[in-house]
C-alpha cells in the first residue's frame, strides 16, 4: 500500500481516538495567532500609513518650480488616480491698515485628496471639516495669521491687484506637517482667482504642487515613472518625507507590530513543541509492532512524516480560515474606533502563516517522528528502551536555523531579530540549568517531607526530562508575553509624555543675542513657564575630508541632494538633553577641545555616509569652519523641543554671526500672545506648530489604538498557545493519578500534589521569565524603539506571581479528568 495513503489512514484513525487532537489544535492555535496578527497588522499597517497621507494631502507630490507637464502629468491621469493641483507664492497681504508679507496658496476644488481642512469662524471657535478651499472671490487664512494681521471672518484681504472676502479661519492644514517652518501669514484662494491677481509674472517665483491618490499599485505606478522621467527643479514627496516626529510614531508602532509577530512564532514554536513530543510518545508501540511485523525504517519515516505533511496542511488551512474570519471583525472594529478606512485583506499574512505554520511543525515536530524508526523491536516486551535517532537532530539543527531565518524575516528590523534570536537562546539556557538544578534540589529535600508535598515534588525529580521541557516552554512563553507587556507600557506612556497637552506649541526664532533676557522676562511675564534659548548659526556644508560636497553625489537619492545642498543649522551647548542620547564616540561635555569637534544626529549622519573621524567643512557667512566628528547621537523628534543634526563644541563658533531660537507652550486661552510678542519684538519670527501637533497626536492616538488591539489580541492568542503547550505533557500524570486512585487515593491528596507540582515549576518559570523579559525589554526599547528605559520591577514581580498561576490553573484544569473521570477509565485510554 501507498505510504502516504497509509500516513492519511493512521491520521484519521489518530484524530478519531484523540491521539493527534492536542497536536492539532496546537497547530492550529499556532497558525490563528501567527496569520492573524499578520492579517491585522498588515491591515492596519497599509491604514495607518494611507492615514498618515494625509499629511500630504494626497498619496505623493511633485513639487516644481514651473507648470508641472509632461510625462509626470501624463503619468497623473491613469486610471486608479486622482489629482489636485496647488500653487504658492509670496505675497504682501492687506487687511485694513494692517500689511504684511505672507504665503498665498491658490487651490483646486479637489484639494486635498487625503484628509480635510479645519476651519472656525472665530478664533477659538468650534472647528468644522471642509475641502475644496474657498469658493472664487473668498479666501480663508491661518488662525496664526489672523491674530498676526487682527483679521477677522468678514475682512476685506487685498492681494496683488485682486480683493477677497475672508469667510474662514484655518485652524488644520492637511499638509502642515511638511511646512513645519511658514512664519508668514497664509491665505488660500481659489485657483481660478490667480490671474486677476496680477502676481504670476515673469521672474516671479512660484511654486507649483501636483498631489496624487489613489490605490496602491496606480500610485507606485506613478511614483516609478515621476523618478524616471522627472523634469528639471522637479522632486517628489512621500509620507517618508515628513517630519522626523511623525515618521517616528509610525517607525515604532511598525516595530512593535513586528514584535507582536515575533511573539507568535516563539508561542507557535513552543505549543507544537510539546504536542508533538507526546505525539511520538503515543507511537512507540504501534511502530514496535510494525517493527516486528517487517515493516522497513524507510516506511516508518514517510508514514509517520506523511501523517505530519497532511496534519500540517489541514490545521494551516483550518487556521488560516479562523484568522480570516477574526481579521474581518477586528477590522470592521478599527475602522469604526479609528474613523478611517481600512485596506482589505491582502494574501501575503495567509501565505506567512502556511510558510510558518509547516516551518515549525517540521522544526519542532519532525525530530521526534523520525526518532520512531528506530524504535526496536523489543519495545513490545520492554517499556524502558528509549528510541535515539542522531538524524533527527540533524533536521531539528536545520529546521531550527530555518526558523531563525523566519524569525529575522518576520521582524523586519535585524537589530528587533538579532535582539530576539539572543534573547530566546539565553532564556532557553538559563532555564534549563535551572530547571536541572531545581531537580537535583528537589531530590534531597523531598525525603523530610511528608504527605501529597512530598508526593508532587518527588514527581519533578522523577521526571527530569519532562520538568526540564515543562520550566522551559512555560518560562519562554511567558518571557515573551511579558516582554510585549514591557515594551507596549513603555511604548504607549512615551508617546503620551511626548504629545502632552503642555508640549511646546510656538517656535520663536531669530532672536538676538541682546533679546535674550528681555525674551525670556516677556514670556514669563504672560504668566508661561520659563523658556530655553538654543543659539543657533546658518551654515551651508562644504566639504567631506577635504573633497567637496554636491548634489551630484547622490545621483538617486534626493532627499539626500536636498541635504546636501541645504543650510543647516548649527548650535552649540556643553550638555546633552535627555531628549539626546550619546550612540557613539565622545560628547565633549564640560571639555573646550582644542580644536573644533562636532555631534552628528545618527540616522543623519548614516544617510549622508558620514563616519567617525570624518573632517566635514562649512561655509558660515563667507568665512570656513572645519571640525571633526567626534560623537553620533539619537535624537527623540517628538519631544517637540528645538534640535539639531549638528551640535559643535563650545567656542567653536564665536565672531560667527548668531541667532537664537526656544519653543514654549501657549494655552488656547491666550490668542494674542504671539501678537503681543511680535508688537514688543517686530524682529522676531513665531513659528505656530499647533497644527503639526495636533496631527502628530492625532496620528500618535490611532496609532496606539492600533498597538493596544494587536497587544490584547497577541496576548489572547498567546494564553490558548501556552495553554496548549502545558496540556500536551500531561498523559504521564494522567497514569499516575489513575494508579493513584486505584491504590486509594483521595481527590484532595492528588489535587494537593499537583499543586505543588505546579507551583514549583510555575514559580521558576515566571521568576526567570520575568527577569529575562526585564532585561531583553531594555535592550528592545533602547535599541529599536530609540526608547528611554528604567526597569520596572514591580511589573516583573507579578510577572512571577502570573507564571505560577498560569502553570496552576492550567496543570489543574489539564489534569481535572484524573479526579473526575473514573481511573479504569483513564487507565484504559492512556494503554490503549
Amino acid at each position: 500500500m501507498n505510504p502516504l495513503v497509509l500516513a492519511w489512514r493512521q491520521l484519521r484513525r489518530d484524530f478519531a481516538s484523540g491521539d493527534v487532537r492536542i497536536l492539532f489544535v496546537a497547530l492550529v492555535l499556532a497558525v490563528v495567532a501567527i496569520t492573524s496578527v499578520g492579517f491585522v497588522t498588515d491591515r492596519a499597517g497599509r491604514a495607518l500609513a494611507q492615514e498618515a497621507n494625509r499629511l500630504l494631502g494626497g498619496d505623493a507630490v511633485v513639487r516644481s518650480d514651473s507648470p508641472i507637464t509632461g510625462a509626470v502629468r501624463t503619468a497623473a491621469n491613469a486610471p486608479g488616480l486622482q489629482h489636485a493641483d496647488t500653487l504658492d507664492m509670496r505675497s504682501m497681504v492687506r487687511v485694513g491698515e494692517q500689511l504684511q508679507l505672507g504665503e498665498l496658496r491658490a487651490i483646486d476644488g479637489s484639494f486635498p485628496l487625503r484628509g480635510t481642512f479645519r476651519i472656525v469662524d472665530r478664533i477659538g471657535g468650534p472647528e468644522r471639516d471642509a475641502r475644496g478651499g474657498p469658493a472664487s472671490g473668498n479666501a480663508w487664512m491661518s488662525v496664526a495669521g489672523a491674530q498676526t494681521l487682527d483679521a477677522k471672518v468678514g475682512d476685506t484681504l487685498s492681494v496683488g491687484d485682486a480683493r477677497f472676502t475672508l469667510v474662514a479661519l484655518v485652524a488644520q492644514e492637511p499638509d502642515a506637517a511638511f511646512d513645519y517652518f511658514n512664519t508668514a501669514p497664509r491665505v488660500m484662494i481659489n485657483l481660478a482667482d490667480v490671474p486677476r491677481t496680477g502676481l504670476v509674472q515673469e521672474g516671479s517665483r512660484v511654486g507649483y504642487r501636483l498631489i496624487i491618490a489613489g490605490d496602491a499599485p496606480a500610485v507606485a505606478r506613478f511614483l516609478d515613472t515621476a523618478r524616471t522621467q522627472r523634469g528639471r527643479g522637479q522632486r517628489i514627496e512621500t509620507i517618508e518625507d515628513a517630519r522626523p516626529e511623525m515618521r517616528s510614531a509610525l517607525d515604532r508602532a511598525g516595530r512593535f507590530l513586528g514584535l507582536a509577530a515575533l511573539v507568535s512564532v516563539i508561542l507557535a514554536s513552543i505549543a507544537v513543541a510539546m504536542a508533538a513530543r507526546r505525539h511520538s510518545a503515543r507511537h512507540l508501540d504501534g511502530s514496535a509492532v510494525m517493527r516486528c511485523l517487517g515493516a522497513q525504517q524507510r516506511t516508518l519515516v514517510v508514514v509517520h512524516l506523511g501523517e505530519l505533511l497532511w496534519l500540517g496542511l489541514i490545521a494551516c488551512t483550518v487556521g488560516v480560515a479562523v484568522s480570516f474570519a477574526l481579521q474581518w471583525a477586528i477590522g470592521e472594529w478599527l475602522a469604526r474606533a479609528l474613523a478611517i478606512s481600512i485596506p482589505a485583506a491582502g494574501w501575503l499574512p495567509a501565505l506567512q502563516g502556511y510558510a510558518v505554520g509547516l516551518v515549525v511543525l517540521i522544526a519542532f515536530g519532525a525530530p521526534p517522528v523520525l526518532a520512531l524508526r528506530r524504535v526496536p523491536a523489543l519495545r513490545v516486551l520492554r517499556r524502558d528502551l528509549d528510541p535515539t535517532e542522531p538524524s533527527a537532530w540533524m533536521v531539528g539543527v536545520a529546521a531550527f536555523a530555518g526558523l531563525a531565518a523566519l524569525l529575522w524575516w518576520k521582524a523586519e528590523s535585524p537589530a528587533l531579530a538579532t535582539a530576539m534570536l539572543g534573547g530566546v537562546a539565553g532564556t532557553l539556557l538559563v532555564l534549563a540549568a535551572l530547571a536541572w538544578a531545581m531537580i537535583l534540589g528537589v531530590r534531597k529535600v523531598r525525603t523530610r517531607l511528608r504527605g501529597s508535598l512530598r508526593y508532587g515534588l518527588a514527581n519533578v525529580g522523577r521526571r527530569a526530562g519532562t520538568a526540564v521541557a515543562q520550566v522551559s516552554a512555560l518560562g519562554l512563553g511567558l518571557m515573551a508575553l511579558l516582554l510585549l507587556t514591557f515594551v507596549r507600557t513603555d511604548l504607549l506612556d512615551r508617546w503620551q509624555l511626548s504629545l502632552a497637552e503642555n508640549a511646546p506649541n510656538r517656535f520663536v526664532i531669530n532672536v538676538q543675542d541682546d533679546q535674550v533676557a528681555p525674551v525670556r522676562r516677556f514670556v514669563e511675564s504672560q504668566g508661561l513657564a520659563s523658556p530655553t534659548l538654543y543659539p543657533m548659526v546658518r551654515a551651508r556644508l562644504l566639504e567631506r575630508n577635504g573633497k567637496a560636497v554636491s548634489a551630484k553625489d547622490y545621483p538617486d537619492d534626493q532627499r539626500m541632494q536636498r541635504r546636501a545642498e541645504r543650510e543647516f543649522n548649527l548650535s552649540f551647548g556643553s550638555a546633552l538633553r535627555d531628549d539626546n542620547r550619546l550612540s557613539a564616540g565622545t560628547f565633549w561635555g564640560d571639555r573646550k577641545p582644542a580644536s573644533p569637534e562636532i555631534s552628528v544626529e545618527q540616522k543623519f549622519a548614516d544617510s549622508l555616509g558620514w563616519k567617525l573621524g570624518d573632517r566635514i567643512t562649512f561655509d558660515i557667512a563667507g568665512q570656513p569652519l572645519a571640525a571633526t566628528i567626534t560623537s553620533f547621537r539619537e535624537v527623540s523628534w517628538d519631544s517637540f523641543r528645538p534640535n539639531f543634526f549638528v551640535l559643535v563644541s563650545p567656542g567653536a563658533l564665536d565672531g560667527y554671526p548668531a541667532s537664537w531660537i526656544t519653543a514654549v507652550s501657549v494655552p488656547k486661552s491666550q490668542p494674542r500672545f504671539t501678537a503681543k510678542l511680535v508688537e514688543r519684538f517686530p524682529n522676531l519670527s513665531v513659528i505656530d506648530v499647533e497644527a503639526t501637533l495636533a496631527q502628530v497626536r492625532a496620528t500618535a492616538d490611532q496609532v496606539s489604538v492600533v498597538v493596544q488591539v494587536v497587544f490584547w489580541f497577541s496576548l489572547a492568542a498567546g494564553i490558548l498557545v501556552l495553554l496548549a503547550a502545558i496540556s500536551a505533557s500531561q498523559d504521564e500524570r494522567l497514569l499516575e493519578g489513575g494508579v493513584m486512585r486505584v491504590l486509594g487515593g483521595s481527590r484532595r491528596q492528588l489535587r494537593f500534589a499537583q499543586a505543588s507540582e505546579f507551583a514549583a515549576i510555575g514559580l521558576l518559570s515566571g521568576l526567570v521569565a520575568a527577569i529575562a523579559a526585564s532585561v531583553l525589554a531594555g535592550v528592545v526599547s533602547v535599541r529599536v524603539f530609540g526608547l528611554p528605559w528604567e526597569p520596572n520591577w514591580a511589573l516583573a514581580a507579578a510577572g512571577g506571581g502570573i507564571g505560577l498561576l498560569a502553570a496552576l490553573v492550567t496543570g489543574l484544569v489539564a489534569t481535572r479528568r484524573v479526579v473526575d473521570v473514573p481511573p479504569s477509565v483513564v487507565l484504559r485510554e492512556l494503554q490503549q
